[in-house]
């Protein structure tokens, strides 16, 4: 029953996408759109489908819902084999049950495997052949980082920190808590990114909102739809810019040195809206949410309204397409991948439920030229939905190894992809 209900999009996907995407009338329904595309996993010999002039092989298979990668200075691969925490209040009433269901049709209802898992390609063929638990019983981990001796681990309610040396394969310490982070029993968006600073002296932490548009109100919003900003030398931390929904992925543009961030825009306004969105972000900057989208736009389901709030919106600087759940964000910088794409963003987009027909679902790069978006997005891997809408996989995370390739998590595949040059 739920999968018939909402409306069909007016405009093609590529019309939300760029810096000036199309932005239809909002439309409303009692019932939002819901098309999910139930998890399928891959059938036995297949893979996606990889852009012309590369090839796509497994890295490593029968994981734990892997979400999100890291690369170590060894070449070793990270992976957060995570999932969300217990929400006691995010399920409750009519929505919370019709999203339950959802995630669950779309493959993002099982128990958190809590653990960071250590890959390594021990002879150089594009495949893990050697892994490890390297951390475990976290609680929901996402992002990770490594400064200096330490590796810092984004939990859903707290920055950690853990003693690391060059090579290890299992860490006993259990870690020392330096932040805490939003959740509680609501906790709606709960995965936490992290990088660091160029410099070292700087963690970055990405909060997505509490809510879909702050309908339960902004007391519980204290903190969240923001990117924090950590000093590792005296702990003290602040909100680095607000409005972004759901931002994901961060990376650093390495031309102008600004940070940058995948963001997961408003839901239930029709097939066409919102764009999801990758922008630069400015320090002490306000992107809207909840009370405007892409810039100005008023969203006028949230009351009371805030005029002054909506004028200091910025626009972000590339739509990325309505509904297609982007969350992994990599520069390209550094790839070996062919020359189209040295020099740009690769983005892992997760897929989407409140759009018909569907988006997403795929890892998309789009070039930028003096540290801004110069094109329109190029498929890089793609072929995770069946001719039957089934999904066998749904990309996250994506990072660069240390061969330049690109690797791709996939969570409902249980699979990291390596992307490389044939």
């Amino acid at each position: 029953m739920l999968s018939g209900c909402g409306d069909m999009a007016k405009v093609p996907i590529l019309a939300g996408t760029g810096p000036q995407p199309t932005l239809e009338a909002p439309r409303p329904s009692l019932i939002p759109t819901i098309n999910i595309a139930p998890a399928s996993g891959w059938p036995i010999g297949m893979v996606p489908i990889a852009a012309p002039g590369t090839q796509v092989q497994a890295f490593a298979k029968g994981l734990d819902h892997p979400r999100w990668l890291q690369l170590l200075p060894n070449g070793d691969v990270l992976v957060a084999e995570s999932n969300a925490p217990e929400r006691p209040q995010d399920g409750e009433g009519i929505k919370g049950w019709i999203a339950t269901h959802i995630m669950r049709r779309a493959g993002a209802v099982t128990v958190s495997a809590n653990r960071i898992t250590l890959l390594r390609d021990t002879n150089g063929d594009g495949v893990a052949d050697w892994s490890a638990p390297l951390l475990t019983g976290l609680n929901s981990p996402f992002g990770m980082a490594l400064v200096g001796g330490y590796l810092y681990v984004a939990n859903t309610d707290a920055l950690m920190r853990f003693p690391y040396a060059t090579g290890d394969t299992h860490m006993t310490d259990p870690g020392t808590k330096v932040l805490d982070l939003p959740a509680g029993p609501i906790n709606h968006h709960w995965t936490k990114s992290l990088i660091a600073s160029p410099d070292g002296k700087t963690l970055y932490v990405t909060v997505g909102s509490n809510s879909n548009v702050a309908e339960r109100g902004m007391a519980v919003e204290e903190g969240r739809a923001a990117i924090w900003e950590y000093d590792i030398a005296t702990g003290a931390h602040r909100v680095f810019a607000s409005g972004l929904r759901n931002p994901n992925g961060m990376a650093w543009e390495p031309h102008t040195g600004a940070l940058w961030t995948a963001v997961n825009e408003r839901d239930e306004l029709g097939s066409d809206l919102v764009p999801d969105c990758m922008t630069s972000v400015r320090r002490g900057a306000f992107y809207g949410w909840p009370y405007s989208y892409f810039g100005q736009h008023v969203d006028e389901r949230v009351q009371p309204p805030n005029p002054e709030m909506v004028a200091k919106a910025l626009p972000p600087d590339y739509a990325l397409g309505s509904h297609t759940a982007s969350l992994g964000l990599a520069s390209s910088v550094g790839t070996t991948l062919p020359q189209q794409f040295s020099n740009g963003m690769f983005i892992g987009q997760h897929g989407s439920w409140n759009r018909r027909p569907h988006s997403g679902y795929k890892v998309i790069y789009v070039p930028l030229a003096d540290g801004k978006p110069s094109g329109p997005p190029v498929d890089v891997l793609t072929g995770f939905l069946s001719a039957e809408a089934t999904a066998y996989g749904r990309p996250v995370g994506v990072a660069l190894d240390k061969t330049g390739a690109l690797l791709v998590a996939d969570d409902v595949g249980n699979i990291i992809w390596r992307v490389h040059r044939k």
